[in-house]
């Protein structure tokens, strides 16, 4: 590859795992590129706001709209994100371009004294600070008491190994990534929970007109799950998921050409839940999600997610209260 710089940037957020995960993907450009890269931490609304659960805090892109300031300005040459931060409308002039092979994309328990979610006694308290999490224990242990734990990734661990909270619920690739896997007490499998959009999957974000980076991503870049992630983010594009609102869509590779997807849609307290799983081709990802999108529709998801729009933030923060 004919080198068109001297150097690259990579935009990255600050804590340990996404430090991490640009230091894994700077040593696979460097290799392809020759070129030394070096790292800008950026400070996001997310990393600044610790002290509120997302999804008071509102709003898109809370842990990418500054990387995505510093990109378009032509200050960074590309950002790493958790593809599962990643908001589906990009701002105009950037698209992701590349996701190097996906890790575990389950939910996990991390549980000083060794419960499960089966296990937890009646009135446990376990942590979470996704919607998506709350809805589907909801669903299952309707007895536990949810609490709202933020902080980066070792905090929540601690919070859970030293008795603070009984469990926490986490996605096994961080913990994973972080040689952290030891920590773990239970996996939950993606039947019991439907994993996030994009989890486990990183994101490399460039500006679209940079066709040297273009080049560099193409070279790095997981088919396979590139293709699931695609599937995966035509449902929260199209059913407008994010922090506020309790979707999940996983997809996977079936070995024949086949994809398999399943989704998830259901109502802040867990009383409602849909799933469905359907199947489509590998090459058309983007007809399969807009096929599992119409059978959601068609269960009565548009029902629940406008209930959840037409509750507002006082609706959420009720809940987080409760």
């Amino acid at each position: 590859m004919v080198a068109e710089r001297l150097k690259l940037t990579i935009g990255t957020r600050g804590s340990k795992l996404a430090l991490w995960q640009s230091e894994y993907i700077k040593a696979k450009v460097e290799e392809v590129t020759g070129l030394p890269v070096c790292l800008e931490i950026i400070k996001t609304t997310g990393d600044r706001i610790l002290d509120v659960p997302l999804a008071k805090v509102g709003g898109k892109g809370l842990f990418t709209k500054e990387l995505e300031v510093e990109l378009l300005a032509g200050n960074v040459d590309l950002c790493v994100h958790s593809m599962k931060d990643v908001p589906t409308e990009l701002p105009e002039g950037l698209v992701i371009a590349a996701t190097p092979t996906r890790v575990d994309a389950r939910d996990v328990i991390v549980s000083g004294a060794g419960y499960d979610l089966d296990s937890l006694p009646h009135g446990a308290r376990l942590g979470t600070s996704s919607l998506r999490r709350r809805s589907q224990v909801m669903a299952l242990r309707p007895d536990l008491e949810i609490v709202d734990v933020r902080g980066n990734l070792d905090t929540r661990m601690r919070k859970a190994e030293t008795g603070e909270v009984d469990a926490v619920i986490l996605a096994s690739a961080g913990i994973t990534r972080m040689g952290w896997a030891d920590r773990i007490t239970h996996y939950i499998e993606p039947s019991q929970m439907t994993p996030a959009v994009g989890q486990g999957a990183i994101g490399i974000e460039i500006r679209e007109d940079d066709g040297f980076m273009r080049q560099v991503c193409d070279a790095i870049n997981d088919a396979e799950t590139f293709t699931c992630v695609s599937a995966e983010r035509v449902v929260m594009c199209s059913l407008e998921g994010g922090c506020q609102v309790p979707i999940g869509a996983y997809a996977t590779p079936q070995g024949d050409g086949r994809l398999r997807m399943d989704a998830f849609v259901g109502s802040l307290d867990g009383v409602t839940l849909l799933r469905r799983t359907l199947e489509g081709t590998m090459t058309q990802p983007e007809a399969l999600g807009s096929a599992m999108v119409e059978r959601m529709l068609e269960m009565g998801a548009d029902d629940i997610l406008a209930k959840i729009r037409a509750a507002g933030d006082a609706g959420v923060s009720a809940l987080l209260e409760t």
